[in-house]
């Protein structure tokens, strides 16, 4: 079904803006940190380049990287080289902040645990097939491995069953218990916390210039919250209550996750266990006071508009500044890189005589640096002071 996206948002769509560079060397990353020594032949990442849907040489690629990635030879290789196989590691400060990215997901285990147990008190029966959670694990910010990192000292609150053995990836992770403290909303939250007790309601978070859309708002918070966490949804009647308690289940489920945003095609496939409509973009974009639905990428995404001040997120989970850090490495090699290659292809040209180096084109240079001085500021203020006195107008 064709799909369209909301009236453009520049801060949100900067947002959303990514460098497919830096999910490639995310997934290099993953790729390294699954050898002790965290380095790995040169061939075995050429022969995965294509499933990162990439060309030529991965030497290549990663020498664009010089404050990530080291390349040396080492081991019993036979690639011609001396005897010594090519192969590639973390420089040592992208060890460190891989290291620290590392650090922050282990101090993070506990607010992993409670978000897994909010997803699974959305879900009907309180249960949810490892297979589909594996497409929430990125927004949620879990690691590959988080069912063993959270499930062995936690056996009282989650259960790993598979309830059809003859099926394959049929296992289920199930909540054991309901907890009531986390069973409250980010809605129901944000009115405890308000200084004056208000019910639970949801926050237009379009200027007040989209007074159309404020309208609507007031309108459809005319009616009661219904939390997402109720366990009276199966039962709900109308298709006003019905369609209530799904805008409150995707904006509970937007703001677990650490980014705010999660893609549309995600979000449907989890229709039948959130009990979502079987239009589940069309009822987002029935309320653009909450989401935003960008088609950046050619891949439709839905923000959680509060999550968000201006293109920044209003609170940055330890977590997610750390792969920030990471990206700002990336970003230095990749600039180092070009800027290297730019001073090699200058010097080539000056050796074949493609460019001269002309010394009246050195004495500009240094005019143009004493236009800068101090005593040239000196002189253009009191220019200006005689241009604009008063006896000159």
């Amino acid at each position: 079904m064709a799909r369209w996206s909301s009236p453009k948002d520049p801060a949100l769509e900067a947002a959303l803006r990514r460098n497919r560079r830096w999910i490639v060397n995310n997934q290099i990353k993953r790729l390294l940190l699954r050898f002790p020594s965290r380095t790995a032949p040169v061939r075995l990442l050429q022969s995965r380049f294509k499933t990162l849907d990439l060309l030529g040489r991965a030497a290549n690629w990663l020498r664009k990287y010089p404050s990530c990635f080291d390349l040396f030879h080492g081991g019993a290789g036979g690639d011609g080289d001396g005897g010594e196989e090519a192969c590639f590691g973390f420089t040592k400060r992208m060890a460190a902040l891989v290291d620290a990215e590392e650090a922050a997901v282990a101090a993070s285990e506990p607010a992993m645990a409670d978000r897994l147990a909010r997803v699974l008190m959305l879900a009907r029966g309180r249960r949810l097939q490892v297979s589909k959670l594996a497409a929430l694990r990125g927004p949620l910010g879990l690691p590959d491995d988080y069912l063993l990192r959270l499930l062995p000292a936690r056996t009282d609150l989650f259960r790993l069953a598979n309830p059809y053995p003859h099926r394959r990836n049929a296992a289920e992770l199930e909540l054991l218990r309901w907890v009531p403290s986390l069973a409250v909303s980010s809605v129901e939250a944000a009115a405890a916390s308000a200084a004056d007790s208000s019910a639970p309601r949801f926050t237009c978070s379009l200027p007040p210039s989209w007074a159309k859309s404020h309208a609507k708002m007031e309108e459809f918070n005319s009616t009661p919250y219904i939390s997402p966490y109720s366990e009276r949804w199966a039962a709900i009647g109308t298709d006003a209550d019905a369609e209530k308690r799904a805008v409150a289940v995707v904006h509970e489920l937007l703001s677990l996750t650490l980014w705010k945003k999660m893609s549309v095609l995600k979000l449907e496939h989890f229709r039948r266990e959130f009990g979502l409509p079987e239009d589940t973009a069309r009822m987002l974009h029935r309320h653009p006071c909450l989401f935003y639905v960008s088609n950046r990428y050619k891949i439709h995404t839905v923000v959680l508009r509060e999550g968000y001040e201006g293109s920044e997120l209003r609170e940055k989970d330890p977590v997610v500044a750390a792969k920030d850090r990471l990206g700002e490495l990336m970003q230095e090699g990749l600039h180092e890189y070009n800027q290297r290659r730019r001073s090699d292809n200058l010097e080539k040209k000056r050796r074949r005589g493609e460019i001269e180096i002309k010394e009246e084109e050195e004495e500009d240079d240094e005019e143009a640096a004493r236009l800068d001085s101090a005593e040239k500021r000196e002189e253009r203020r009191k220019f200006y002071k005689v241009l604009f006195n008063d006896d000159n107008r």
